[in-house]
């Protein structure tokens, strides 16, 4: 893979559930589940045992349980599993310094310039994952590609504790055989419909068309094609200095239906607003996450021209990434937007006393609408003014649903 990108997609295997295994080794051996209990307990991780049985993370423990009555159910110990990342990501860190974190137990590592030190990228990938398992005690599974989405398909390839190589070059090669689902964003509907047309394969995708791609599914089909040409050209972005601020909400009953959800993503991108007026900041990338009623999480994002803190263009980006999910006939338990990426405030100028005062311009109307509305929410409460449409009952999470802010910070090895 000499002269071209090489990325590494590293996955701690069951991560949770090895970590648990690992303080207690009498658990060794054991289907083990980790999470809560009680209506919406879910799955945060199961071990490999436990998944013999069908059991999986994101998964109803009620449902795991059903499935293997026998389990060791231990609930989660956050800082626990913040502390071992800590120390699996300073084991990254020692290999390259462009790390990107996706959550507590995977990362992305562009391994541009690291030749010198420690050779070709494959030997840098079985370095690294001996390091992991002699310094925390824990096995991951990695896969080497040229590109993001390749390389972390690879690293599902060959789990647990594996090593997949995609050589530049044949990346096509190693994509037209798989299912179409194993593409991002390809969820259970999408597969249907495309089956209906005789396309099981990425192969068979490719061959399908961009122009009928987009003709079925929009900027979802666009993504899908591109996807299936192996096109991924999203660099890996180190996340030391990141910071975000989002709010999620978990359905009591799950929405249905694109204007259900544009509305409830009203309601979120009104109360990031605030927060970000609150806090003096704008920001230009915005992501939406989304989760199914099969517990089938999905993530996008876009960096706006310039940094905001206005609901409207929050809410546009967020419904503009929505139409890249395939929704028809989908429920939804959870929507959150999401924004990084924060603009420094404007810095304070020193006046000169001696030069001509200058009338100061006022700021933009939206500007001023935006600072308003916050601030009326921030004194009386945020159902005491939003936008009319975000329809004429109570805001979404006040009644039944569990709503989640999420305050301006790190975001390395959290998602």
């Amino acid at each position: 893979m000499s002269g071209d990108r090489a990325i590494l997609h590293v996955d701690m295997d069951a991560f949770f559930a090895s970590v648990e295994v690992r303080e207690d080794p009498r658990l060794r051996g054991q289907p083990v589940l980790v999470g809560g209990a009680g209506r919406r307990g879910v799955v945060a991780a199961a071990s490999y045992e436990a998944r013999k049985f069908g059991c999986r993370s994101a998964q109803p423990m009620a449902v795991a349980l059903r499935m293997c009555p026998q389990a060791v159910v231990v609930p989660p110990r956050h800082a626990l599993y913040s502390e071992v990342s800590r120390a699996v990501f300073a084991v990254f860190e020692r290999f390259s310094p462009l790390v990107e974190g996706l959550s507590i137990d995977e990362a992305f590592i562009d391994l541009a310039g690291t030749e010198r030190l420690w050779g070709p990228p494959r030997g840098v990938a079985e370095a690294l994952r001996v390091a992991v398992h002699e310094e925390v005690g824990l096995t991951c599974s990695v896969g080497l590609a040229s590109v993001k989405f390749l390389a972390k398909i690879a690293s599902g390839a060959n789990k647990p504790d594996g090593l997949t190589e995609i050589p530049a070059g044949t990346e096509l090669e190693f994509l037209t055989p798989l299912p179409i689902g194993e593409l991002w964003g390809v969820g259970p509907r999408t597969q249907e419909k495309l089956h209906r047309l005789g396309v099981a394969t990425v192969g068979d995708l490719r061959r399908l068309g961009e122009a009928r791609l987009v003709e079925m599914f929009g900027a979802h089909g666009l993504h899908m094609h591109r996807l299936s040409l192996g096109l991924d050209d999203r660099a890996v972005v180190p996340d030391r200095a990141a910071k975000s601020l989002g709010h999620e909400d978990t359905y009591a009953d799950d929405i249905v239906g694109v204007p259900a959800l544009r509305r409830s993503l009203l309601s979120q991108a009104t109360r990031v607003a605030d927060r970000l007026v609150a806090q003096g900041l704008k920001a230009r990338c915005v992501c939406l996450k989304i989760r199914d009623g099969d517990f089938v999480t999905e993530t996008r994002q876009t960096t706006l021209p310039r940094g905001t803190d206005d609901y409207r263009e929050i809410h546009g980006a967020a419904c503009r990434l929505l139409e890249a999910v395939d929704t028809d006939g989908r429920g939804f338990r959870l929507t959150g937007v999401s924004v990084s990426q924060f603009e420094a405030p404007e810095r304070e100028v020193q006046l000169d006393l001696l030069a001509a005062a200058a009338v100061s311009e006022p700021p933009p109307r939206s500007a001023a609408l935006q600072a308003v509305l916050s601030a009326v929410r921030e004194r009386h409460g945020h159902q005491a003014l939003f936008p009319a449409e975000a329809g004429s009952q109570r805001r979404l999470g006040d009644t039944g649903a569990i709503t989640h802010s999420r305050p301006s910070e790190p975001v390395k090895r959290r998602r």
